[in-house]
């Protein structure tokens, strides 16, 4: 078995559509597959089909874009074993996609005054089979029109970078307000999933893992292509400490990776998969 439990599709913000991603699971001989694009379940009814006739088994997931308001940080909850098409979910996540697809308007539009020759039609052409346009959408087309020869680096921080310690924010930089992380737990919950704490070591949301094992946190992701050795330590010490399910999972991007990540890179293990299994199994009053 080899199981990779967090990979997106163009859906979200991956190059490749769910038909390309499961043939390339299979190509590096993933048996265990879990879809999970950012703020949305479309599509898993179909990848499971797919999976089936590839003789992969698909996970039905999510990933939330969220925001720790306590510490000021933002913060990403996977859920596995989610309901696709749960109310609660699309209730929830559904104003953030409306909110980013408008933010990357504005961006481009801001980018288009600075003088770079694209148009929002180049741009939305990438994301036609999605929910909205990604930051990642936008590069493609200047990519594509010779400014850059690369998704993420020089040029994505000069447009985009937020504008730490004490730097200008990006030319292009438009704020969105995320997803109270707190909210996303419980909605993975209410969808009848099991909630996870992605990469922690991306946003150094480790500290914050103890008040929301209290709001329903019920795993931690160890295993990810951003982890180092203490990410990987810290994230293993708090799923002992607080008794969380333990996952891993490339974070597969197709050409929009920064990590060059490939599908079954940084697996879960089989028994961290069994564990979560049996953990499912007791959520079932969840189910709506």
């Amino acid at each position: 078995m080899k199981i990779d439990l967090h990979c997106h599709t163009n859906i979200s913000d991956n190059s490749m559509s769910m038909e390309e991603v499961i043939y390339e699971a299979k190509q590096h001989e993933v048996t265990h597959l879990a879809i999970t694009d950012h703020d949305t379940t479309i599509g898993l009814q179909k990848a499971i089909q797919i999976g089936k006739e590839h003789g992969i088994e698909i996970i039905p997931g999510i990933e939330i874009s969220a925001y720790d308001y306590k510490r000021n940080r933002r913060a990403h909850i996977l859920g596995v074993f989610v309901t696709p098409g749960h109310q609660a979910i699309d209730q929830l996540c559904k104003p953030l996609i409306e909110k980013r697809h408008h933010a990357c308007y504005e961006m481009v539009c801001q980018i288009i005054k600075a003088g770079y020759d694209i148009t929002w039609e180049e741009v939305k052409s990438y994301s036609q089979n999605g929910t909205g346009v990604y930051k990642q959408h936008i590069m493609h087309a200047l990519l594509a029109k010779g400014y850059t020869n690369q998704i993420f680096g020089d040029l994505y921080k000069k447009l985009f970078s937020r504008g730490t310690n004490g730097q200008s924010p990006g030319i292009a930089y438009i704020p969105i307000r995320y997803i109270d992380a707190i909210d996303a737990i419980q909605v993975v919950k209410k969808a009848g999933g099991i909630p996870i704490l992605a990469h922690p070591g991306q946003f150094n949301n480790f500290e914050a893992v103890s008040d929301w094992v209290d709001v329903g946190l019920q795993g931690i992701e160890v295993h990810h292509p951003l982890h180092d050795e203490t990410d990987r330590k810290k994230a293993m010490k708090l799923a002992e400490e607080f008794q969380l399910c333990k996952t891993g999972g490339s974070d597969f991007h197709g050409f929009y990776s920064d990590t060059q990540s490939v599908l079954g890179a940084y697996p879960t293990e089989i028994e961290w998969f069994m564990e979560l299994k049996n953990k499912k199994f007791d959520l079932k009053e969840y189910k709506t």
